[in-house]
């Protein structure tokens, strides 16, 4: 495919914000605290795949099955369809686990992805595999292997970090590797009320607004940024 093929991300109003999707096959980082939808975007990128016959994988270290599932279908996202008509597959692993498939230059994961031709692939989250290695340049060795994978697997991928309080300083002395995208989902309270925000810190190759944007939870289509709404944080 041309380096120029967008993958539709299946939030309302965010594509038009970055020439129509993320770039095919690249990584991209999405930082958020607590509540602010940091799960709800990941699967409704994936499940944007799946309305379209590509097969998608969603790797956790903290999420349960049912739960996800159940949480899921509040939107009316049937991961249980998905799965049984083989185009969706939910691997629980331990950060030791994805260690371990560093070291045996992809293991079970490469072989699942072979065999399903997944498309896209969710990591949640990359900051529970960054505590295993305790010096940052051997943080920046696995995190630069994990993507080597990633991109030998030819997925478009979503990577989170949980981070109660977002800064540039904390993006880039935090997480020390590179990536595609960095995108941060903002949760707080204003005279009382929560808003969600969204904002594109960078995208490679993209040309992307400098505004921070309002991000709503609506029951019918998941995640919607309105683009008509600029926020001040």
């Amino acid at each position: 495919m041309p380096p120029s093929t967008r993958v539709s991300s299946g939030i309302p109003g965010f594509d038009k914000l970055i020439q129509g999707g993320f770039k095919q096959g690249s990584i991209n980082l999405l930082c958020g605290g607590p509540g602010a939808g940091r799960t709800t975007l990941t699967v409704q990128f994936l499940v944007e795949g799946l309305k379209n016959g590509e097969a998608g994988i969603y790797i956790t270290f903290e999420e349960k099955k049912e739960k996800l599932y159940a949480d899921m279908m509040e939107f009316g996202w049937d991961l249980k369809k998905y799965e049984d008509d083989g185009l969706f597959k939910f691997l629980e692993y331990t950060p030791e686990q994805v260690k371990r498939v560093l070291v045996e230059g992809g293991g079970t994961i490469d072989v699942i992805i072979t065999q399903m031709k997944a498309k896209r692939l969710v990591i949640d989250s990359i900051t529970s595999f960054s505590m295993l290695f305790q010096d940052e340049l051997t943080q920046k060795e696995s995190s630069l292997a994990l993507f080597e994978l990633i991109n030998r697997w030819g997925c478009t991928a979503l990577l989170t970090s949980q981070a109660a309080q977002i800064s540039d300083e904390h993006v880039t002395a935090r997480l020390q590797f590179e990536v595609d995208s960095i995108l941060i989902l903002y949760h707080f309270r204003r005279k009382g009320v929560r808003y969600r925000a969204i904002e594109i810190l960078k995208m490679r190759g993209t040309r992307t607004p400098e505004e921070t944007y309002k991000l709503e939870i609506t029951a019918k289509n998941g995640l919607a940024v309105d683009t008509a709404k600029v926020v001040n944080i």
